[in-house]
């Protein structure tokens, strides 16, 4: 404290000996932005996580001598598990009724979807949009809930037990959400280009099999990968459609690897799930590029 004079008998104090002082940073801050970043990073680091940890289980078990459900590097590196499910009984035979039946079914979805959608996209009627909504509303619909009757009526057909019949079944039910992926796709390409394809003489099928679908190459991957993924995958359906042994699919027989009163062979298990999991990444990986590919419009339409 200092003491200044001001009039004579009276002195003033004043505090302080100087300006304050702003206290020193500890380290670098970082911005709102940054933080929502990495928290955004650490949350999918987090998703990642728990998609892959099955994943690692799978590698890790299929060639462990002595698998179990934890997730630790295998105790001793072994082939056995493989040779125990590469047998017809087990892995071949359901693998080729799997493609038959994925196979068929995905060739019916995503020619029936390309014919609906063509109208849908191309012409404009009063109840379109109705249409459209309730194809979306019966996407939403549990394939459980319509598989008693489903069971039924193929019992009264004479369709119970056939592969034919249950893939025409898939097909059905995977139709709706494919015709509207493939109407929206449709939906990107000029009809200017259709109209020139008509005014050259092409018929409207010609315009679509020969201008809309190779345009439109990434959408009908998408559809094609999408529509066989979920037919591949599907448990309920073939395990109620189909009773003989030797025409279930992969989906089914790989039940036969949980045994009674809980027991289950997680070696063998494992091994059969990496196999019935390599077809799909077969065909992703064949039509892949495409997936990346778009519309190569440039120079199609002159205005």
């Amino acid at each position: 404290m200092a003491a200044i004079s001001g009039t004579p008998g009276t002195t003033k104090a004043v505090t302080g000996a100087g300006p304050r002082q702003r206290p020193a940073r500890t380290g670098p801050t970082l911005s709102r932005s940054s933080r929502q970043r990495l928290a955004a990073d650490l949350g999918l680091l987090v998703v990642l996580g728990a998609f892959m940890l099955p994943l690692v289980w799978l590698v890790f078990a299929s060639v462990d001598t002595d698998p179990s459900m934890k997730v630790a590097p295998p105790s001793g590196l072994t082939t056995e598990n493989f040779s125990r499910v590469l047998t017809d009984e087990i892995t071949f035979t359901p693998m080729l009724n799997s493609l038959l039946l994925c196979g068929s079914a995905t060739l019916m979805t995503v020619t029936a979807a390309a014919l609906a959608a063509y109208p849908l996209s191309r012409y404009k009627a009063r109840f379109s949009r109705p249409y459209l909504l309730t194809i979306l509303f019966s996407t939403c619909l549990p394939i459980t809930a319509v598989m008693v009757p489903v069971y039924g009526l193929f019992v009264q057909v004479n369709l119970i037990d056939t592969m034919h019949g249950t893939s025409f079944f898939l097909a059905t039910s995977q139709l709706p959400f494919a015709v509207w992926l493939m109407k929206n796709f449709m939906d990107g390409v000029p009809i200017a280009l259709e109209e020139a394809a008509w005014t050259d003489g092409a018929s409207w099928f010609q315009a679509l099999t020969k201008v809309i679908l190779p345009l439109m190459g990434p959408g009908f991957s998408v559809v094609t990968i999408y529509s066989f993924i979920h037919m591949w995958g599907n448990f309920f359906v073939p395990f109620m459609l189909i009773i003989s042994p030797e025409q279930l699919p992969a989906s089914v027989s790989i039940f036969t690897f949980f045994g009674n009163l809980g027991s289950i062979a997680f070696g063998e298990l494992a091994a059969f799930s990496i196999l019935y999991s390599t077809p799909v990444l077969l065909l992703y990986i064949l039509i892949a590029k495409r997936l990346g590919g778009g519309f190569t419009l440039s120079g199609a339409v002159k205005g």
